[in-house]
């Protein structure tokens, strides 16, 4: 059995692949904004100062997002 591919999204990915600002992710990231989604993947750390979010899990939130409307 082949290992699965995992892909981390930066920042400017994560954006494109989204269609939104920098700012609406850290807004949805930010329990204090009144834009704050608890559903929202975590970000992942991936080096010293570097943070990513799974692929895998923002495809699933998308669909998550699907379902409910």
């Amino acid at each position: 059995m082949e290992p699965t591919a995992v892909k981390i999204l930066r920042i400017p990915a994560l954006v494109k692949k989204l269609g939104i600002g920098r700012s609406t992710v850290y807004d949805w990231l930010d329990p204090d904004s009144t834009r704050y989604d608890p559903t929202f993947p975590l970000r992942i750390k991936i080096g010293v100062k570097a943070v990513g979010w799974l692929e895998s899990e923002v495809d699933e939130w998308i669909l998550s997002k699907n379902r409910q409307s």
